[in-house]
């Protein structure tokens, strides 16, 4: 799916819509990717003269790709993040970066998803978690 697609299931919409692409190669397994832009509002001032990602937009990319494991559930619905686990930062994620998120559902109890998910910038593993969330 592309990003105009995407934005059939997500709520999200500029600037903070954080996915440009998605395939999902099984029911419980997606492959998504999101290129970050020399002028994201997040980098402008974290830092400058030497920007970087913010590990809590690390996590929200790949929250979103996690949500869109379960796509034809979230129409009509909010996702709410329940909880965010061992996130572990192993590389900054800067500018001009392509990051490739592999989301897999590991778990359903009622409305509430759980989630792991990486994140890869040129095969180099940046940032990894569990992931919860609601559909509300």
């Amino acid at each position: 799916m592309n990003r105009d697609e995407l934005k059939e299931f997500l709520p999200h919409r500029e600037p903070m819509l954080l996915v440009d692409e998605i395939e999902i190669d099984a029911e419980d397994t997606c492959h998504a990717r999101y290129r970050i832009k020399e002028d994201e509002f997040f980098c402008s001032g974290h830092f400058p003269g030497n920007p970087i990602v913010p590990g809590v937009i690390q996590c929200e990319i790949m929250a979103q790709s996690c949500a869109l494991l379960v796509k034809d559930e979230i129409k009509g619905k909010k996702t709410l993040y329940t909880g965010i686990d061992k996130v572990r930062f192993k590389q900054v994620v800067r500018p001009g970066d392509l990051c490739e998120v592999t989301a897999r559902l590991i778990n359903r109890r009622g409305p509430i998803f759980y989630c792991e998910a990486s994140l890869m910038v040129e095969g180099v593993l940046c940032c990894k978690g569990e992931l919860s969330f609601a559909l509300i």
